[in-house]
């Protein structure tokens, strides 16, 4: 049977239609639990204020750093100190031994345990740190399938050894174009990783990717996202390489050497250890080990700006603006965004 509505009726039918999906969603809303993001470039103050908005509405941080999961390395990643944490829980920090691989698919799995914990205690996750993807896997629930050993991550180590990073990239970007683009040549766990995505679904990482980036997320959120002019956050790079160096970065770095890491190690990958690692392998001097670590931490700064802009439903903050000096971040944010 045909039913024919007139205008008028079918004005009507829409709007009620409308009507439900809102409340629906709204209903979908109201049961999704609170998560709080705080992102940014680094050097920027993201850990100070993650710890000052944990103990005003009884929050526990979970750390979106790559490198802070490692034990024993604590001045290369300006990992924060018991001392700094002032009582508020943390977690994703000194979990792992430097001989241990870590991604963001493991990332997701903890972060994600961590959080049902959280939330059984009555108390809000913060995900604080700058390592955007890690962010993006948890928020929107991107599904990762499990990393096994493969055939095919096999041949692709293979030509990686017999042809170089620069071959391994080329090769990407000639069967994924846009892909290659989000990722920088000497990611070479990203290269291959999306190559073998490619070769064994016969689909693009970008396509999936932007497939993923599109869900809704399951959390009621707020994303914030510190960050100020270019040219401080570069001083304040420079200002905490320095003060690493005055720490005892270089003498971390030897007693990581010389437990057998070198820079075949994810771990040793990381900003402030490969650049040292440099310098003990004798590839320069200790002057010019600081002057790359200093510029290549500038360059990831500007590389975080990128993706986070890159990001929806974002509040951008700059924590140094002169608005914020009577009543204080923290404040203005309990009062304005949360």
């Amino acid at each position: 049977m045909i039913v024919i509505l007139s205008e008028a009726t079918g004005r009507i039918f829409i709007c009620l239609a409308r009507q439900i999906l809102q409340i629906k969603d709204n209903t979908t809303m109201c049961n999704r639990k609170k998560l709080i993001i705080i992102a940014g470039p680094t050097a920027v103050g993201k850990t100070a204020l993650s710890v000052e908005l944990a103990k005003r509405i009884g929050g526990e941080v979970i750390s979106a750093d790559s490198m802070q999961v490692y034990r024993g390395m604590d001045i290369g990643t300006a990992k924060i100190t018991p001392g700094e944490m002032q009582g508020v829980r943390h977690h994703l920090i000194d979990i792992l031994s430097p001989f241990e691989p870590w991604s963001v698919h493991e990332f997701k799995k903890r972060a994600c345990e961590a959080m049902e914990g959280i939330y059984e205690r009555g108390n809000v996750p913060i995900i604080c740190g700058g390592t955007g993807f890690y962010i993006q896997a948890v928020l929107y629930d991107i599904d990762f399938t499990e990393e096994e050993p493969s055939k095919v991550r096999e041949e692709l180590n293979g030509f990686l050894a017999g042809n170089g990073a620069q071959a391994l990239y080329e090769r990407l970007k000639s069967v994924d174009p846009e892909g290659a683009a989000a990722i920088h040549q000497n990611n070479v766990k990203r290269v291959m990783r999306a190559l073998e995505y490619h070769m064994t679904t016969g689909e693009k990482m970008s396509e999936h990717n932007l497939e993923q980036s599109q869900k809704k997320s399951p959390y009621d959120f707020t994303y914030i996202v510190l960050n100020t002019d270019r040219e401080r956050v570069y001083e304040r790079i420079d200002r905490r390489v320095d003060m690493m160096m005055e720490a005892g970065l270089l003498d971390e770095v030897k007693a990581l050497k010389a437990q057998g890491l070198d820079s075949s190690y994810v771990s040793m990958k990381g900003l402030g250890y490969k650049e040292i690692l440099g310098y003990l392998d004798g590839e320069y001097d200790l002057d010019e080990a600081v002057r790359i670590l200093k510029r290549d931490t500038r360059h990831f700064a500007k590389r975080q700006v990128t993706w986070f802009k890159r990001e929806k439903d974002t509040v951008w903050l700059d924590p140094f603006d002169e608005k914020y000096k009577d009543e204080g971040l923290t404040k203005y944010i309990l009062h304005n965004i949360i």
